[in-house]
């Protein structure tokens, strides 16, 4: 009989670490509405549903 194989448990981030005192850390795309957050990159902010870039002022 073959082995079951044991699925990974993927690590999730927890919605707790998205907001600092009720506010949300990164900022909504403004394309896919509330509830979707931009990646914080070095030079910009990008969404990672629809590819929606703002690039930060220096």
């Amino acid at each position: 009989m073959a082995k079951k194989q044991q699925k990974k448990k993927k690590a999730t981030k927890k919605i707790y670490e998205l907001y600092n005192n009720g506010k949300a850390k990164n900022p909504t795309c403004p394309k896919c509405g509330p509830g979707v957050f931009m990646a914080d990159h070095h030079d910009r902010h990008t969404c990672g549903k629809c590819g929606y870039s703002e690039f930060k002022k220096k």
